[in-house]
């Protein structure tokens, strides 16, 4: 059935009172041909999302932090009550600039947890995420390097650098290596350079992550006025009997 044809039949059944949303046959094919953009966009986010869960062994949020939210965020100090402000901001706000957020503080403090709100917050609107640690990910590119592998280290940097949020957790952990630090630098700097943010999770204090990411890294991390958040307060996990 050609357009005309269909937007003539789809007249005839509208009522009266209601006005069609296409008044002529070119704006209908228009409107079909970006349904299907959408449509084929969506498909391939979706690919890529699942390509890169089965590379990594899991999905983009770990079991642990699935039911990770806002609301189960305990915050009972001024300072974790900010750090709960912030995050939430981030998240409510997320897609309108491209600066990712930087969470420094000792283990156990609760990064992860508010990370992961965001995730779950971002998940439920749409769009993508990777929560990934720095050795791990760092394994999988040296994986790509075997004659058996199921994708390259070109396909995984692609992937990598088109999920909606990235972040690298435990940076700070892994040995400093240039290759490394040239495939984080890559996938940083493509990243930015498409306005795709990264997010960091460090126990490091910021001034000390130039010596493990390099200096070109932290350059980029700084664009987009990222959201930095100090986790100065105690180990919630030394609380808990």
């Amino acid at each position: 059935m050609t357009a005309t044809a269909t937007l003539a039949r789809l007249k005839r059944m509208m009522p009266e009172h209601i006005k069609p949303k296409f008044s002529t046959a070119e704006e209908l094919m228009a409107w079909q041909r970006e349904q299907g953009e959408i449509d084929s966009k969506r498909i391939a986010d979706e690919n890529r999302v699942t390509r890169l869960n089965k590379i990594m062994g899991r999905s983009g949020i770990s079991p642990l932090h699935q039911e990770c939210t806002f609301d189960n965020y305990q915050a009972t100090n001024a300072e974790q009550q900010k750090a709960l402000h912030k995050a939430k901001k981030y998240a409510e706000e997320f897609g309108q600039s491209f600066g990712g957020f930087i969470f420094s503080g000792n283990p156990g403090t609760g990064k992860n947890h508010l990370a992961s709100a965001i995730g779950n917050y971002i998940i439920q609107n749409g769009k993508s995420i990777l929560i990934a640690t720095l050795p791990d990910l760092m394994m999988k590119v040296r994986d790509t390097y075997q004659k058996d592998a199921k994708t390259t280290e070109s396909k995984l940097i692609d992937d990598l650098c088109e999920v909606d949020l990235l972040v690298l957790d435990d940076v700070g952990v892994q040995r400093e290596n240039k290759n490394e630090e040239l495939i984080i630098f890559q996938v940083v700097d493509r990243r930015l350079a498409n306005k795709k943010p990264v997010g960091i999770l460090t126990n490091l204090k910021f001034d000390e992550l130039g010596r493990v990411l390099g200096e070109r890294v932290i350059d980029r991390l700084r664009m987009g006025n990222p959201t930095t958040i100090n986790f100065t307060w105690q180990s919630h996990r030394r609380l808990v009997k």
